[in-house]
This record gives structure tokens, sequence and C-alpha cells, in this order.
């Protein structure tokens, strides 16, 4: 079982709880049976269980404590169902980068306690639906953002914890490959995000990048990141969150000093895409 700062502790789900819950839209039944069901379960057990092993040897490597990293579970492509068994598991914490997998699934498993992440890219024609079932917001990267989120989270009666994307292949004034704020606007981006009603600035999130002088070499970027968010919490102190590291370089991350990885594959697999 998996525990983390956000998490709550126990043996996984309450008693009765389906393992198959109500599909989403484009689901295909991959735990339609109670057989199915059991397989699944077991599958994601073993691999949360190696996922555990590897941020604990790394936290260990890097004298913190396992409750200092976040474990955040990445169900993109992957139905309700999933998100339902990672739940009975001890899953608190789950992403999604699209709206058109996540408001359905987060509609399929809103009887859950459950911290619901995006972080993909985000259009602003999609602000009002993440606004509504999201707590965190990993891809803020440009104000007319801010000023879209803030408009939807005062319509929903939500607050949304709010992540700056920063960009460490994105020249000055643009937005990296990946989508992200270059460096050099970090601050800017953060008095926005902190200015606006119904939003709350928590941190910096980044994806290793695949291009310039960081790229394949994740270590190096994510201490970068680090020092960013050092200078971050100078001006805001709560704004203390490090979202960091997937399946392929966590370590790197939690090495770094990352509080939150993000993974999905190596709980998941690789399974085919829904349609």
């Amino acid at each position: 079982m998996m525990t983390d700062r956000d998490s709550t502790t126990g043996a996984g789900g309450p008693e009765g709880t389906p393992l198959g819950g109500r599909p989403s839209a484009g689901e295909t039944g991959t735990t339609g049976t109670t057989e199915g069901a059991g397989a699944r379960r077991a599958e994601l057990a073993a691999n949360l269980a190696r996922v555990e092993e590897r941020i604990a040897s790394a936290c260990a490597a890097a004298g913190r404590e396992r409750s200092d990293v976040t474990l955040i579970v990445v169900t993109k492509t992957y139905p309700a169902s999933d998100v339902r068994l990672l739940h009975e598991l001890g899953v608190r914490n789950v992403a999604e980068n699209r709206d058109q997998d996540a408001a359905p699934k987060a509609a399929a498993c809103a009887d859950l306690d459950l911290r619901w992440h995006f972080v993909g890219q985000l259009q602003t024609n999609k602000v009002r639906s993440v606004a509504s079932y999201a707590d965190v917001v990993h891809s803020i990267d440009r104000m007319k953002l801010v000023t879209s989120l803030s408009t939807a989270a005062g319509n929903a009666g939500r607050e949304l914890g709010c992540l700056l994307q920063v960009a460490l292949d994105a020249g000055a004034g643009a937005r990296g490959e990946r989508g992200g704020v270059a460096p050099e606007g970090i601050e800017e981006l953060a008095a926005a995000v902190d200015a606006a009603s119904g939003l709350r600035l928590e941190g910096l999130m980044t994806v290793a990048p695949l291009t310039g002088p960081y790229a394949g070499r994740p270590r190096a970027a994510f201490e970068r990141m680090m020092e960013f968010s050092s200078g971050l919490r100078g001006g805001h102190p709560a704004a203390n969150m490090v979202s960091a590291g997937m399946s392929a370089d966590l370590e790197e991350a939690v090495a770094a000093g990352a509080t939150h990885v993000r993974v999905g594959t190596a709980v998941l697999g690789v399974r085919p895409r829904l349609g």
C-alpha cells in the first residue's frame, strides 16, 4: 500500500467498494469480470510495490524521509475501473493530461476521496471543465490561462491549487516544446496567480526537456528547478511544491529534491489507448 503526505492510510477502500466502477465515455471493458478485476488488481498492486521501493530507495540515498515525496499516479488512457482499484490499494493522488479523459473519469469516481491533478497542456476552452474537478493544475504557463482559471474557479465556487510549468528548453519570452513558461517569466506569472481570486500558488512543475542544454540530463534539469523553487519561495513562502520526475527519471527527481513525482507507465503498464 502506498503512503504519502496527501494519502489516507488503511487497507484500501471500504468493504464492498465495487471493483469495476462506472465506465466513462469511450472505455473498453478491461475489468468486466470478477476474475479480470482480481488479476488487474494484483498487477497494479505489484507495480505499485515496485514503484514504492524505487521511491523509498531514492529517498534513502538522498537522505530524505519517504514522507517527503508524494506519488501521483497518472491514469491517462486507463479506465475508471483502474482508478477504483488504485484507490483500494491506497492511492489518493491521481492525474490526467486530457480533459476529455479526465472529466468523465472524475465524475465516475466522485464518491472516492481522491485528489485530482491536471498535468497536461491546458487550452482555455477546457478551463471551465477542468476547474469543476481538478484540485491542482500543474501546467500554468501564461497570463491568459491565469485569468480564465480564476474566472472558472469563481463560477464553480472552488479554489484551485496552481503550479507554474517551467520550460528549461525555452528562450526568453517563448514557451517550451512541451509547454511551460521560460525561467525569466516565473516571477511575473507567480505574482499573477497569487493575486487571482480562486487560485492558490503552490509551486513549480517541469518535465525533463528533450532539447536544449538539459536534454538527456534529468538530474541537472531537476536541480536547476530546485534553484528556481528556492527563488520563488523567497517571495511566496507557501509555494513549496516541486512536481518533477516520471516513470523513467523519478530517482533523479527525488535526488534533486522534488516533492511530487508523476508516474504512469510504471504503475499501470503499457496498454492500448482507449477509443
